[in-house]
């Protein structure tokens, strides 16, 4: 089931798929898929880690090979393992320092860095960084160079609680973005960008949705880029106050994430927030819950930071609202037993009424018997009693057919409540309220008792009216007779006929028990009627079968 699901995923995103061109309610459908399948994403990543790990016992220590090797570790952990990621990047420093080669130490301190200054290891970012000697460093580094300074100063502007210090780390990342923008190029990836937040920044939000088309162009679903351009993409849609088209890229962004098995991500507990906000508290929940777990994994300082705000709020309201739910399961619960109580008082009165009439019916035959020695005067009352007679007596057997058949029904229906009540007392005691949730939105329930009771209506009545269908037929032209499907016992329209044949003739009756509307219910007996061979008597003569 998984893997059918991950594939459908797949082929819905797969690369050359126009963005945009899917409703906001399908993408976060899979976004949830892709969440329940988020693990077999992990395991390809360990998969990979594993084999280069592999690689890398085989190679000599202290060489390029390994620096090399260690470079796409640290490219497959940086996203996912900071400690791991922290570790191969310090391993490259040291075999650069072993090989004597400046450049190559350089490049990882600039990787380094750029990393520590991600996950709020200010400190020891700023420190590493102002080690490197500006005149030292190559003309194919300075990109890396000005970029990573630009960038920790503007982590440390954006989170520091100084607001005078916030300001100086501003006019730095500045000054550095500056000479950052003296050294790109458009064949560098940083030029759009840089350019796409420059257009943001200073309210060029149209040209800035424009740039971003150019880079999202480039990338592909279940890439770290294409996350990272999709999440700037939902950040000038915060600008514009569009919200529906910000939560359908932090959407997109987040899938991008999880599909690459990307544990550093700020987009799903970013969406969690805006569906707080919408009162989507279910899917708010489960986002803020999985993003908190990826975190923990990840294991940055910032990150658990950034998101346990939003997490202990939308984790206290969720509680709330499970308790509110948990109170009007009870309330149902009390009422169930309550109707339980009514059903059983009720059997005891028809059972009452059933020996009543069972007494009554006694006397009927017994003046019955007496009436028979009565002279050629009285036969034609007494012809008329013995009719009277008759219809009593198919109507007590209707009526012990059916209240039967109530009985069983009742004692079986307050079986199904106290099973129900102990299910639900049993979740609720181990906790499975999400389970529980399920169980009780669900209609199959509902559905299949209702296709029972109709079960049980058939055979009771043909039990009575063996002969029904094929007395009704008789009343039917013959190029219109019902034929009944293969193990039907009676149709909708027979059902229909049948409750006309035990008296209930008031349309709005046969549609309350049928579930039908009232004007389902005319245009049956209309149907039927046109197809009778009297269809003035159709009706009459249907209440006279035996």
């Amino acid at each position: 089931m998984y893997s059918i699901r991950i594939l459908f995923c797949f082929v819905f995103f797969a690369p050359g798929v126009v963005l945009g061109q899917y409703s906001l309610d399908s993408l976060m459908t899979r976004l949830d898929i892709a969440i329940e399948n988020h693990a077999n994403y992990s395991q390809q990543k360990e998969e990979r880690l594993q084999r280069l790990k592999a690689q890398l016992q085989h190679t000599p220590k202290n060489s390029l090979q390994e620096y090399t090797i260690n470079t796409e570790l640290y490219n497959e952990y940086r996203p996912y393992i900071c400690d791991s990621a922290i570790y191969y990047k310090n391993r490259n420093i040291e075999i650069a320092k072993h090989l004597n080669n400046t450049e190559l130490q350089y490049e990882s301190e600039l990787q380094l860095a750029f990393l520590m200054g991600s996950t709020g290891m200010y400190l020891e970012a700023v420190d590493l960084i102002i080690s490197i000697d500006r005149q030292k460093v190559p003309a194919r580094l300075l990109v890396e160079y000005y970029s990573t300074y630009k960038h920790i100063y503007s982590e440390l502007a954006f989170y520091t609680q100084n607001k005078q210090g916030a300001e100086k780390y501003w006019q730095i990342s500045s000054r550095y973005g500056d000479s950052l923008k003296t050294v790109l190029t458009p064949a560098d990836e940083l030029y759009y960008v840089g350019k796409e937040d420059d257009l943001r920044n200073s309210g060029r939000l149209e040209e800035s949705l424009k740039v971003n088309d150019t880079i999202l162009a480039k990338c592909t679903l279940g890439t770290r880029e294409f996350a990272i351009t999709s999440y700037n993409r939902s950040l000038t849609y915060r600008k514009l106050k569009d919200t529906e088209k910000e939560k359908y890229y932090l959407a997109l962004s987040a899938l991008s994430d999880i599909l690459s098995a990307t544990k550093d991500h700020a987009s799903l507990w970013m969406l969690a927030e805006i569906l707080y906000k919408e009162n989507d508290m279910e899917r708010a929940y489960n986002y803020i819950r999985f993003s908190w777990s990826e975190t923990v994994f990840y294991n940055a300082r910032l990150r658990s930071l950034q998101s346990a705000g939003i997490l202990s709020l939308i984790d206290l309201t969720y509680q709330a609202t499970i308790e509110k739910k948990n109170r009007q399961l009870k309330n149902y619960l009390l009422l169930s037993s309550i109707l339980g109580v009514l059903l059983t008082i009720a059997f005891f009165y028809i059972y009452s009424q059933m020996r009543r009439l069972s007494v009554t019916r006694k006397y009927l035959q017994e003046a019955n018997t007496n009436l028979q020695s009565l002279n050629n005067e009285l036969k034609q009352v007494n012809q008329q009693l013995q009719v009277v007679n008759i219809d009593l007596s198919e109507s007590n057997q209707i009526k012990e057919v059916y209240i039967g058949h109530f009985i069983k029904l009742c004692s079986t229906y307050i079986d199904k409540m106290d099973g129900f009540r102990r299910m639900v007392n049993k979740k609720l005691t181990a906790g499975q309220v999400s389970e529980l949730l399920v169980a009780t939105r669900s209609q199959t329930m509902m559905e299949n008792e209702i296709e029972e009771l109709y079960r049980n209506f058939d055979k009771a009545f043909l039990r009575i009216f063996p002969h029904f269908v094929e007395k009704v037929n008789m009343l039917l032209v013959d190029e219109e007779k019902i034929v009944l499907k293969k193990d039907e016992l009676l149709n909708a329209e027979l059902r229909i006929l049948a409750l006309i044949r035990l008296g209930i003739s008031n349309s709005s009756q046969i549609a309350d028990f049928l579930r039908y509307s009232v004007n389902t219910i005319y245009n049956y007996r209309a149907k039927a009627k046109s197809r009778a061979v009297s269809r003035d008597e159709f009706e009459d003569l249907l209440v006279l079968i035996r």
